[in-house]
């Protein structure tokens, strides 16, 4: 309906509570969506908005709702703020930048920073993530074709290193390359004079002594590395990055939400966010979207116990990493009973690296 009649106003009426309905719901353009049984005056309530945002929408319709390029955001913590000074540093130059950081972090937000602070900020970045290209396709994308050059090359087609031609290439998830494209890869990136930024969250060096990664190639792109910490290690961000998110997806789905209790703050402080800042959004969409008065209260962000820190760990503020990562361990090897296989299950971590932190905190 919202494709074909955009101007409706639709209110999505289920009798299942299923969050993942509900957000694919609201995704999809629903004004909002109506719990069975419902109560007669929340209902007209929401039918009374929905009609006033339809007659306004008819008289002037408004532009369709767009996720803007976020800002970054740093920080107060050391680490980032080293980060933002190397960034300032290099940003000017026509340096290739390899950023680094776990899935979740914001190494493309970092990446559209970097941009937007050089000299080809003028023009629009041009982004690619590589990990969505397949083997076949590779060399299309990245280089381009002409009509016919193969059965379903019905036009020429612009690849993206001369869609990039004056301003940024990024690269997102460069390690997915596959190795027999690498050499391509290099040979344009040595013939072209392109600014570039390369991003991933594999461990490249590792790689390259496997020997899935060229050698020659990994020096070529990491002129200067920059590394994004997690989440867990940025602390300070994560109240200031959740009233954002809160306010960001209150305007998309005309929610009453405004900010966060007090009892919310402390549970999300408390969170280890495997996910990183990805995990935290998706968090404070759901809420936004289940919450039905102005501040979001614990009870909706929705938060297993599994994914909180230990209570002792969250009231040490100064406490290590190491430290608080063995913390998290021990928990969870009481948890469940020394059950090597559920605890890397509940730490999100594979058997064999649960295997080297048990041996290296003579657990």
């Amino acid at each position: 309906m919202k494709r074909d009649f955009p101007e409706v106003e639709v209110v999505l009426f289920t009798a299942y509570a299923d969050i993942a309905l509900a957000v694919e719901g609201m995704k999809r353009g629903a004004f909002d969506f109506v719990v069975k049984p419902w109560d007669n005056a929340k209902l007209l309530a929401t039918l009374e908005e929905a009609c006033k945002k339809h007659r306004v929408g008819t008289h002037r319709m408004s532009p369709p709702y767009t996720n803007a390029t976020p800002t970054m955001r740093w920080g107060e913590s050391e680490a980032m703020r080293r980060l933002r000074e190397m960034v300032e540093k290099v940003a000017p130059t026509d340096a290739t930048v390899l950023i680094t950081g776990e899935n979740g972090t914001g190494k493309d937000v970092l990446a559209n920073e970097i941009h937007r602070l050089s000299n080809c900020a003028t023009k629009p970045m041009v982004g690619v993530d590589i990990g969505a290209i397949t083997d076949t396709l590779f060399e299309s994308e990245m280089f381009g074709h002409v009509k016919g050059a193969f059965t379903d090359a019905h036009a020429d087609h612009i690849g993206k290193f001369e869609q990039a031609n004056g301003t940024t290439l990024f690269l997102d998830e460069i390690g997915n390359v596959p190795l027999a494209q690498q050499a391509k890869l290099l040979r344009v990136i040595q013939n072209r004079s392109i600014t570039m930024i390369c991003a991933t969250n594999m461990d490249l060096a590792m790689m390259v002594k496997e020997g899935r990664f060229r050698e020659d190639l990994f020096y070529r792109i990491n002129t200067v590395t920059l590394h994004l910490p997690p989440l867990r290690e940025r602390p300070d961000e994560i109240v200031t990055l959740a009233e954002m998110f809160v306010k960001q997806y209150a305007e998309k789905y005309h929610r009453k939400a405004q900010g966060l209790s007090d009892e919310a703050i402390n549970l999300l402080k408390r969170c280890r966010w495997s996910g990183n800042i990805r995990e935290l959004q998706g968090c404070i969409e759901k809420a936004v979207i289940y919450s039905e008065a102005e501040l979001i209260r614990a009870a909706d962000l929705q938060l297993r116990a599994s994914e909180l820190m230990d209570d002792a760990a969250a009231k040490i503020p100064n406490q290590t990493l190491e430290s608080a990562e063995e913390q998290v361990i021990r928990n969870a090897m009481k948890t469940y009973n020394g059950n090597l296989t559920l605890v890397a299950k509940a730490l999100k971590i594979s058997r064999p690296t649960l295997y080297r932190r048990l041996k290296e905190y003579g657990i």
